[in-house]
């Protein structure tokens, strides 16, 4: 089945015990064993639930693993899967990662003897470079956050095969909808499903999928020992959502297209950052290794007082944390998603002071390209910013 189909009609579509068409909310903390020498299937809803186990075999057959798990956020999601290394291994990171998962990895997962080195994950070989003897994964995050670097994921994965080396992706930017890591050769995909799989800005909720059994053995006795799950009617919430992603993705992709090719041709704008502008560093991977480009594109306006005049102007988007909803989300990654990350870190990875991050919503294209409009004529010319204001060219 395609993958409209398979969302609607998967395992997450109606309850097998009663025909009802989502499956209901079990809000109950335990579970009565009729029989103590066969007891059931669930037990105490930290090591299980029906609910939380819909939604869990719904992204596993998504991502084609074999084993699902939903945690209480995206970050219980990265954080627990980091759990699978011990004190003095090494992992190799993508240099742009999430600013929350740039914290826990330099400020708690340094504290327990684990250490990491950041690449430039884009350039294959730098990948290669830094592993050490004692590495024992790749994290990846491709499209990445915020300038949407593109990794070539089959030959990331080739490289960590061939080291023997646990390749860990966040997926949460494209969705098993146009980029399944696993079927390239992942061994680990992670979401924060907050993002576009829940899609409404009212739940916060992380998922997980390993390739095989015996790697979701191993990350189950990490969620049911430290009890990061997700509880059950936010998992009802990210199993509603997860029924229109595609219908959510399909318009929300061409609004960011459209989007990313208008704001190329504004000349308040410096640079512009999305992977389906034919001209990004990363198209062509990009094209060979997912079906669709997202709904996220970044753009420099040059400054902080340019970006904070544009904010304070625009009508349609919110101004908030996070993306991946019906509205569209504008987000300033130097206060906001990489505000953990130090301004020096920021710089080297590109994460400017003017840099504006945009997920694309539900509404009318052409209403969102008035309103940017509006707001980007209003600003100071660029003539008049300072020389380090202006450090990017037109992509």
């Amino acid at each position: 089945m395609n993958f409209a189909t398979r969302v609607l009609h998967g395992t997450s579509c109606f309850d097998p015990a009663t025909g009802a068409s989502s499956v209901p909310i079990y809000q109950a903390s335990t579970f009565h064993q009729a029989d103590l020498d066969q007891p059931g299937k669930f037990d105490y809803a930290r090591s299980g639930n029906p609910t939380r186990e819909a939604l869990e075999h719904a992204i596993a057959g998504l991502e084609g693993g074999e084993r699902g798990f939903a945690f209480a956020s995206g970050m219980a999601a990265i954080s627990s899967v980091f759990m699978l290394f011990s004190a003095g291994d090494h992992v190799v990171v993508a240099e742009d990662v999430y600013g929350g998962t740039f914290r826990f990895l330099t400020k708690v997962l340094s504290r327990m003897g684990i250490t990491v080195t950041f690449v430039d994950a884009s350039q294959t070989e730098a990948v290669r470079a830094a592993i050490q003897p004692t590495t024992k994964g790749i994290y990846l995050e491709t499209p990445s956050n915020p300038t949407l670097k593109v990794t070539d994921l089959s030959a990331v994965c080739q490289i960590g095969k061939e080291n023997g080396l646990l390749v860990i992706v966040d997926n949460t930017f494209l969705t098993p909808y146009y980029q399944r890591p696993l079927e390239l050769g992942a061994d680990i995909v992670i979401h924060s499903a907050t993002k576009f799989i829940g899609g409404h800005s009212d739940v916060v909720a992380g998922l997980a999928v390993t390739r095989d059994t015996a790697l979701g053995e191993q990350l189950y006795f990490i969620q049911n020992g430290m009890g990061a799950i997700l509880g059950v009617q936010d998992c009802w919430l990210v199993m509603r959502g997860l029924k229109t992603l595609k219908a959510r993705l399909d318009i929300s992709t061409r609004t960011a297209e459209k989007i990313a090719h208008w704001l190329q041709a504004h000349p308040a704008v410096t640079r512009v950052y999305y992977t389906g502008l034919a001209d990004h560093p990363g198209h062509e991977i990009q094209e060979a290794q997912a079906s669709g480009h997202g709904a996220v594109l970044s753009f420099d306006v040059g400054s902080r007082e340019r970006a904070k005049a544009l904010f304070d102007r625009v009508k349609l988007p919110i101004v908030a944390v996070s993306l991946g909803a019906v509205e569209t989300i504008l987000s300033y990654p130097a206060a906001m998603s990489h505000a953990a990350m130090p301004a020096e870190e920021r710089a080297q990875r590109g994460i400017t002071d003017g840099l504006i991050r945009l997920s694309a919503g539900l509404e009318d294209v052409d209403d969102l390209i008035l309103d940017l409009q509006q707001a980007l004529d209003s600003l100071p010319s660029l003539e008049a910013a300072a020389p380090s204001e202006k450090a990017f060219s037109r992509a």
